[in-house]
């Protein structure tokens, strides 16, 4: 079972504080991440797979994950006020999750949601 982590600059507090908080379920899931949110990932002292940096190509990875169906979820943390050279990526990564029918979570709220159905035995995707 893995799920991607991915979060815009503006919002990699906030992933951190989700990931610390939910840290003993993270554990047992596989978990990739972009480049630099992946280092963040790391700090919380937890294992994960790092792709690019989310600039550099690393939303288009995670993507690929996402079409040959190797991902549960993906919780991407966004920042809708910022500017995002690489927005068609992420425009790009958000189509692939509605095509290929894998949930993904923009927001904390959202994403202690799947994390919670997951966890209590619900069906995701």
């Amino acid at each position: 079972m893995k799920i991607a982590i991915i979060a815009h600059d503006g919002k990699k507090p906030e992933m951190v504080n989700f990931l610390n908080k939910n840290k003993s379920k993270l554990k047992q899931v596989s978990l990739v991440a972009t480049g630099t949110t992946g280092n963040h990932v790391e700090n919380t002292g937890l294992k994960v797979e790092k792709k690019l940096s989310g600039p550099l190509g690393g939303d288009a990875q995670i993507a690929a994950l996402t079409a040959e169906k190797e991902l549960k979820m993906i919780l991407f943390f966004r920042d809708p006020l910022g500017k995002h050279p690489h927005e068609p990526d992420v425009q790009m990564l958000m189509r692939i999750c509605d095509v290929h029918n894998i949930p993904i979570a923009t927001n904390p709220a959202t994403a202690q949601l799947l994390i919670d159905a997951f966890f209590a035995g619900e069906k995701l995707g």
